[in-house]
Formats: structure tokens, sequence, C-alpha cells
């Protein structure tokens, strides 16, 4: 897939996602300011009202942001991200406290996921390349050969020296699952600091909010329907959540996966990687979204509760007292408890499971 068509996918993914939001504002008399913006591999759109200077607040964000993808992204050659990788198994390397925070919080999340959230799986998803040009299917040959060196207990913190190590040669970090959910936070912050009363951003399927509309009234948030290209009704979305504060984070196979071998085979291998297997993680989810004030934190739960399936996904969302939704295969719901009784507009074709 190239990047075109990529940046195309999701375009449309935030149509759908902010459908159902209010994006124009409840008087009359003021129109939010917008803009966009590519980065971290995906689309991003601002809409903002409130402060003496908005424009300058979104140049802020904009401006934040890219730094925020200098420093972290993978495919940067002198990121933060690039530089600990190069030297995994050689010597730590010294990175900025923006990359140090995010790498820290990750290992948090790690732990407390088990390992379903692992930030060191690039050995293995570069093997599948999902949602780029050169993705394929590899040989259970290579997957084996590459999965022990798939392993968060292996990466090493200094706080003092703010250096982080990677204990083997050949292993290699990805901040793709809770970069995002950082860069939401800090635009938030941004903004707000900048005097912007009312905001919404969307970071390729992460939703981060200052404040409700301006009528004082939540926004409301269209969940994706994962199988929306399969739907007869053609409807959008397949449920719709609330908020005035908080992130709300959608993770889905339906994001980047192998259309072509889908079309033929009927198996849709995505790019959610399961630490365990190096396999696209297959429990029957399909999608799962969360609520948390803090973007960082809804980004890394999405995925432990997509790689972790509905028993122990549900446990770990109960235990963190998150509001959260998981869809499986066979189009049935389940909620948290903190998330119970707060979903409405729910599609015919999906049924309440718990």
């Amino acid at each position: 897939m190239t990047k075109k068509r990529l940046a195309s996918g999701i375009q449309l993914l935030l149509v759908i996602v902010l459908i159902l939001t209010g994006t124009t504002s409840c008087r009359k008399d003021t129109e939010p300011v917008q803009d966009n913006l590519f980065a971290m591999d995906t689309y991003i759109t601002f809409s903002v009202w409130g402060g003496d200077h908005p424009g300058d607040a979104l140049n802020a964000a904009r401006e934040r942001i890219r730094e925020i993808e200098q420093r972290m992204s993978v495919t940067v050659e002198d990121s933060d991200v690039s530089r600990i990788n190069r030297n995994a198994g050689k010597q730590p390397v010294p990175v900025h406290s923006d990359t140090f925070f995010v790498i820290q919080k990750a290992l948090q999340y790690a732990k407390r996921s088990n390992g379903a959230f692992d930030i060191s799986t690039l050995p293995v998803s570069s093997l599948w390349n999902i949602g780029k040009e050169n993705q394929r299917i590899p040989a259970r040959e290579e997957i084996e050969e590459k999965l022990p060196l798939v392993d968060y207990k292996k990466v090493k913190l200094d706080k003092e020296k703010k250096t982080v190590f990677l204990e083997k040669e050949g292993m290699g970090l990805d901040l793709g699952g809770i970069a995002k959910g950082y860069a939401g936070d800090e635009t938030v912050r941004i903004l707000k600091k900048n005097g912007v009363t009312h905001a919404l951003v969307n970071l390729g399927g992460n939703i981060a909010v200052v404040n409700g509309k301006e009528d004082g009234t939540p926004w409301r948030i269209g969940i994706q329907n994962p199988r929306m290209e399969e739907d007869k009704k053609k409807r959008k979305h397949v449920a719709v959540v609330e908020t005035k504060e908080e992130a709300v984070v959608t993770s889905g196979d339906y994001e980047r996966y192998m259309t072509e071998v889908y079309k033929k085979t009927g198996k849709r291998y995505h790019h959610i990687i399961d630490p365990q297997t190096g396999y696209p993680a297959d429990n029957g989810v399909i999608s799962a979204t969360v609520l948390d004030k803090d973007g960082i934190d809804a980004d890394a739960l999405t995925t432990s509760l997509f790689v972790l399936g509905v028993k122990d996904g549900l446990k770990l969302a109960d235990q963190s007292g998150i509001p959260a939704m998981l869809i499986t295969r066979d189009k049935k719901l389940y909620f948290s408890k903190a998330l119970k009784g707060k979903v409405s507009g729910i599609h015919p074709d999906y049924k309440i499971a718990n």
C-alpha cells in the first residue's frame, strides 16, 4: 500500500469517527479554527475554539507533534528510538526526557498486561510490514528465529542518566502503540496553555479533547464499525460514547491489514502483533476502545486489551477502573464495569454480551 493510499484510508477513518462529534459550534456566531497535519504516520485533524490567537495555538501544537515524531519515530534515522535500536546489545543510549517518559510508561503497561503490550516487537513486526508496500506473510521459521528478541524485560532504563539499553543485539523498539497517545496529551496541554477553551483533535483514531462543546454538552464520539466494508446497511459507527475530558482511543484489525489476502482467503492479517506468538493477535477481538483522562494510558491499554482478549482484557480494564469496550468477530460488544450503561447508538447487527 502506498503512502498516498494509506493517507486516504486514514482520512476516511477520521470522517467516520468525527461524524457524530458536532465539529461546528452550537453557537451560530462562532466557528472553529480548523487545521490538519500528516505526522506520526497518520492524518491529524484539529478543531479549536476560544483564545485570542487560536492560530498560534495550533501552530504550537503542530510543532510539538513534529517534535515528538522526530524523537520517537522508528522511521526517522536520527530519532532517539532509531539510535537505541542501532545500539542494541552494544551500549546504553541517552535520550530526551520525552522519549524516556514514554518508554518508561510503556514498560509499566507491559508489566501490567503480562507482556500483552510490548514495544520490543519490532524484530517480528518488521517481518510482516503490515500496511506497507513490502508486506508479506513470513515463514514460521522466520518468526521463531526472531521471537527470542521480543522481551520487554530486556529493555533497561537508567533514570539518573536518562539512558535506554536493549540487552540483546538485534532487538528493536517501536513506540507506535503509545506515542500518539502522548502526542494527544501534549496537544491538549499546549492548546490549554494558549487559551483554547474547547477543542477536538483526532490523531488517526486517537481522540483528544479540551472540555466539552461550547454549550457545555459532551462530545459524542462514534466508534467505527469494524466491519463497515461488509455492512449492507453501510452504517459507519457501531456505538457512541460521550466525553468532556477523557481521551477516546480505538484499536482495530481494520486499520491496517493485508486486504488482498483477506479477499482471497477470509483470513485477516492485521498490524497488532501478539508478542507471545509473533503473529497478528487472533483471539476473536476485532476492536478495542478505551476512555481515559490520559491519552498515553488509553493508547497502551487498547493494544493490551486487544491482545489479551475478552476475559483477561475485561479483567485488566476492571482492575484499572477504566471505561472500555471490546468487539468480537461474532459481533458482540463487551463492556467494562466503568462503561456499562454509558454507550448509545448501538448498531442493530451488534449485541451486548455482558
